[in-house]
């Protein structure tokens, strides 16, 4: 059996100094150290966070902006596209209103120079006519 003699009260005083001393020189500045690391670590989680959050809010700024952009973009192009298709259509009923006119004027100029050649063919071909049937007797 345990006998509680005075030796065991002086270890206990010792053993109480010894846990106060240590708790002193060793356990409390270990435990603030661990604090302020625990500390330091929240705050740059926190700035983590704050960062990735802007970084999301700013990727979807990005991404409505390139959108608008694009919608924009599309818009113009279209518009383009018809003012295009409208230019195209007048230049065309243009050119064909001129060639027609240009037929028309050509049509002319070759029934003009028909009916030139016409007349000079008829009174050539009397001529020839003349010659011929002179041949013809003066043979017979």
């Amino acid at each position: 059996m345990i006998d509680l003699d005075y030796t065991f009260f002086i270890q206990l005083v010792n053993f109480l100094i010894t846990l106060t001393v240590l708790n002193l020189i060793l356990y409390r500045p270990i435990r603030g150290i661990i604090k302020k690391r625990a500390e330091v670590m929240s705050e740059k989680l926190g700035s983590i966070e704050e960062f990735a959050a802007e970084a999301e809010e700013k990727l979807t700024n990005y991404q409505q902006a390139l959108s608008g952009a694009r919608s924009e973009a599309q818009q113009l192009r279209m518009s383009l596209k018809e003012e295009g298709m409208s230019e195209e259509t007048t230049v065309l009923s243009k050119a064909g209103t001129e060639a027609a006119e240009k037929i028309s004027v050509a049509r002319q100029e070759i029934d003009s120079q028909k009916q030139t050649a016409l007349t000079s063919l008829h009174g050539a071909v009397a001529g020839y006519a003349k010659e011929v049937a002179n041949k013809v007797l003066a043979k017979g």
